[in-house]
């Protein structure tokens, strides 16, 4: 490292003024002074000090923007396929149904995602009410498929044990469950449970309310109306019924044979005149340009 003099200490030998008899003599190499000595050093120190800190090279940067684009894509790909976790009930399976509990804030346990907020209000405010006046209780699971039981049956019953272990808990309980992939449902409960609604409103639920409405994939309907006749059944109230043959009929896309003849019918007349007009119209262009001549 060479020495560094303040600007004022060289300023003195910088400007030193040459003599005439040095001017008038011939050039001869003349050994250099002290001053100019020190001021090579100078300009190497300086030159390598700049050199310590070099720029970075094309292919350097290029590299360092394919890294950071690396890592960008490697945070990008973690966040959209790893498992997000949600509280509530968004995303439960009917394992996470099972361990849950029952409800404490609402009436439905809803998994598959189909309930609009009316219906869930509707439901509070009907079961809140029905709960309030008979102390019976009744739960709504919707699920979008079954794995551990082979129908809705099953998994009713096996939440209404897990939810409820004792029969003195389970007694004014009911478990409605409505899977909807497989488009049925199924209602259980304690015994008073039963004993209240009757075999024939639950066999009827099951079979009219939740299946047909389900199949049409009214799932709101579907719930509500099963809560209406649940209810009713335990008021003592006239049943308000299932859905009607008309809700759920599906017109056909196949013609009867009388609509089948009859467009038949048309169909010919109309091609046959096509073809006539095909055959008349440039014959009788050719009679009159030949009658012409």
């Amino acid at each position: 490292m060479g020495t560094i003099f303040p600007p004022h200490s060289l300023s003195p030998l910088l400007n030193i003024k040459p003599s005439p008899s040095r001017i008038l003599l011939a050039p001869s190499p003349q050994p250099k002074s002290n001053s100019l000595f020190c001021s090579k050093p100078i300009v190497s120190s300086l030159r390598k000090n700049q050199t310590l800190s070099p720029k970075p090279s094309s292919g350097t940067s290029w590299l360092a923007h394919a890294q950071q684009g690396l890592a960008a894509l490697a945070i990008s790909l973690a966040l959209n396929f790893s498992p997000v976790l949600f509280n509530g009930n968004a995303l439960a399976s009917e394992f996470d149904v099972l361990n849950e509990g029952p409800p404490k804030d609402s009436y439905v346990f809803d998994d598959a995602g189909v309930l609009s907020r009316v219906t869930r209000s509707d439901l509070k405010q009907l079961l809140s009410d029905l709960e309030s006046r008979k102390n019976f209780r009744i739960n709504f699971i919707t699920v979008r498929k079954l794995t551990s039981k082979a129908d809705a049956f099953e998994y009713a019953d096996q939440v209404l044990e897990r939810w409820y272990p004792s029969v003195e808990e389970g007694n004014k309980k009911g478990i409605v469950v409505l899977v909807t992939s497989q488009k049925e449902g199924a209602v259980t409960g304690g015994p008073a449970f039963v004993e209240a609604v009757g075999e024939k409103i639950l066999d009827a639920t099951v079979s009219e309310n939740l299946p047909v409405l389900a199949t049409d994939e009214k799932y709101n309907e579907a719930i509500f109306s099963t809560a209406k006749r649940l209810a009713a059944a335990i008021d003592g109230l006239p049943d308000p019924g299932g859905p009607t043959v008309k809700d759920n009929k599906r017109e056909s896309n196949f013609k009867t044979k009388e609509e089948t003849e009859e467009k038949r019918g048309q169909f010919t007349l109309v091609v046959g005149g096509l073809l006539v007009i095909a055959f008349v119209v440039p014959m009788a262009q050719y009679y009159a340009y030949v009658s012409k001549k």
